[in-house]
């Protein structure tokens, strides 16, 4: 009996299966791509930090696996054939959609971010000894801090938050709704001037002998953030010993806790200081300044989770800071 030997055939695959080997690898669509764009073998090799003989080679490797000429070799110029531009509009297509895909997946891998802009005094004095209960809960996202006294466009810095410290009458325009909170001003100063021998603090009248601690404010004389006191008061005018200048109030108040002289307080960003006794308020008696801060956000932070909730821990703290607070030094 005869018998036929067995033919093997390869398999194959489904219909509608692409084939790996059927596309160039994607290194040597990029040669392509680079040398159909300058029509140079050599400027494409200068772009992809190739040797122009291994961008030649890797072309030639395109064209054996397809049995197609890609470019006419010229004396001294490439031009590219049909089926060079008909490969350099499908490689140009293919190279834009994956550049844009990996940008958007890459997108969503960044870091969360936060960034806010406030006065300097608010950030020392009030936010930076807070933030941490915010971070703690919040570890994937960056918080950026600019504190400055430079109205900021959010839009235009690309800023996400605002604490504006204004009237409130302005506050209000701001589209935040209510201040974070209203302030009240009264002196303060360290225990230690409290206890002086020669010249104790009981009085207003007594700080003619104390010196004054005061903010450079442009817009003003030195003691323009003492007049609602001093109206509230009753005093015709604040006479004190001599003035120390500063450009921070966070530096003015670093002098009062050091016993230097007489700060206006502002309240409450010195709730916590006058809690814990390195300031105390000589006087009975607050007088509200008919300022606040207030809660911007910039139109894109809408669109930012981590910004709508850093306000509203923002609004949270301060809620909480109020309550804590009573009435400290008042």
């Amino acid at each position: 009996m005869r018998t036929e030997n067995a033919k093997t055939t390869p398999a194959t695959a489904p219909l509608g299966t692409p084939q790996r080997a059927e596309l160039p690898r994607l290194d040597l669509l990029r040669s392509f791509e680079a040398a159909a764009r300058t029509l140079s073998f050599t400027l494409a090799a200068r772009e992809l930090f190739l040797t122009q003989s291994a961008v030649s080679r890797q072309i030639q490797q395109i064209e054996a696996g397809l049995g197609v000429a890609l470019f006419e070799r010229r004396h001294r110029a490439l031009v590219l054939t049909d089926a060079g531009r008909i490969l350099q509009r499908a490689v140009v297509d293919c190279l834009e959609r994956l550049r844009d895909a990996t940008a958007r997946v890459r997108a969503t891998t960044r870091m969360r971010q936060v960034s806010l802009t406030t006065t300097p005094g608010f950030a020392s004095l009030w936010l930076i000894p807070r933030l941490a209960h915010f971070t703690a809960n919040h570890p994937a996202v960056d918080v950026r801090i600019s504190a400055t006294l430079e109205v900021m466009d959010l839009e235009r810095s690309g800023i996400d938050i605002a604490v504006r410290f204004c009237s409130t009458q302005d506050g209000l325009k701001l589209g935040g709704g209510q201040p974070l909170f209203e302030e009240t001003v009264l002196p303060v100063c360290a225990p230690s001037l409290l206890e002086d021998r020669k010249h104790p603090l009981r009085k207003p009248a007594d700080l003619v002998h104390h010196t004054l601690l005061a903010v450079d404010m442009p817009q003003g004389a030195l003691t323009v953030d003492w007049e609602p006191w001093i109206t509230v008061m009753g005093l015709a005018e604040l006479r004190m010993k001599n003035t120390v200048r500063f450009t921070q109030y966070a530096d003015a108040i670093a002098a009062a806790v050091a016993g230097q002289g007489v700060a206006i307080g502002r309240l409450p960003l010195l709730n916590e200081l006058l809690r814990d006794g390195r300031l105390v308020a000589p006087f009975r008696g607050g007088a509200a300044s008919q300022r606040g801060y207030f809660v911007a956000l910039a139109q894109r932070a809408t669109a930012n989770p981590d910004a709508l909730d850093f306000a509203n821990w923002l609004r949270a703290e301060a809620e909480l800071a109020t309550q804590r607070a009573g009435s400290p030094a008042l």
